[in-house]
This record gives structure tokens, C-alpha cells and sequence, in this order.
């Protein structure tokens, strides 16, 4: 048997790999895309065309899988401290298919800023496949708190 305290600061951990892990998916996601469109800025200023306030919405798209994690981080925390094992690995796999998700989200939210600001066409398109991509965090985070609401300790 683990000691109360010792599993109690092991769901804690799960918690915070949970938010952690998507936050840093998030910060890698928006700089690449930030990156992206302070370059497309660049092309539409050496080119004399006005630079599209849009590109701002592209290079932040990937911060909401933060919230994700905060979420799924505050329900790993009301889990009884028996159940630390799960704790963990369902902060550490939900925190990485969220993170994932930005980072990918991130990738294709530069090809948008690409797009966009060459063509400022495509706006909508490029947010529904960027939904796309958010998509998939959002599975994480609700599969992931389904997981846990099956869990009980055993006697």
C-alpha cells in the first residue's frame, strides 16, 4: 500500500502533466504560427499590400488547447488518491493528444497565414480545417474525463 500522502501527490502530477503537456503543445503551436505570420506581414509590406489583421486569429488558434488541459486537469484532481495510476497515465496521454493537437494545429495555422496573405482568400476555409485539427483535442480531453468517471477504487 502507498502511503496517502505519496498518492495524493502522484494525482497531483497526473493533473498537472495534463495541463502542462497541452500548454506547451500550445506555446510551440502559436509560435510557429506567430512566426508565419509575421513573415506573411513582412511579404505584404515588401510588396506594398495591406497586412491582414486575420493572421492574429491564425496564430492564436493554438491557445484553447490550454483551457483543454486546465479542464482536464481539474477533474484528475477529484479523483480519489487510490486511483494515482490512473491519475497519471490519463494525465500524461489526455496532456499529449491535447499538446499534439496544437502543435499540429500550429503547423497548419502557418500554412494559413501563407495562404491568406498572399490570395486573402480562403478565411473560412482555413479556420474549418484548423476546427478540424482542434478536433481532435477536444476528443482527448472528453475520452479522457469519460475515463475517468468509469474509475472507483477498489476495496
Amino acid at each position: 500500500m502507498i502511503d496517502p500522502n505519496i498518492a495524493k501527490a502522484l494525482v497531483g502530477l497526473g493533473a498537472i502533466a495534463a495541463f502542462g503537456i497541452a500548454a506547451v503543445g500550445s506555446a510551440i503551436g502559436c509560435g510557429m504560427a506567430a512566426a508565419s505570420a509575421i513573415g506573411s506581414w513582412k511579404r505584404c509590406y515588401v510588396q506594398g499590400k495591406a497586412a491582414p489583421f486575420q493572421l492574429t486569429i491564425f496564430a492564436g488558434v493554438s491557445m484553447t488547447q490550454t483551457i483543454y488541459g486546465l479542464i482536464l486537469m481539474l477533474q484528475i484532481l477529484n479523483l480519489d488518491p487510490r486511483l494515482w495510476p490512473a491519475a497519471l497515465a490519463v494525465g500524461i496521454l489526455g496532456g499529449l493528444g491535447i499538446g499534439a493537437s496544437a502543435v499540429y494545429q500550429g503547423r497548419a495555422a502557418a500554412g494559413a497565414c501563407d495562404s491568406f496573405s498572399e490570395t486573402g482568400q480562403g478565411f473560412a476555409n482555413n479556420l474549418i480545417a484548423l476546427g478540424v485539427v482542434e478536433t481532435i483535442a477536444i476528443f482527448a480531453m472528453v475520452f479522457s474525463m469519460m475515463f475517468l468517471t468509469n474509475m472507483t477504487p477498489v476495496a
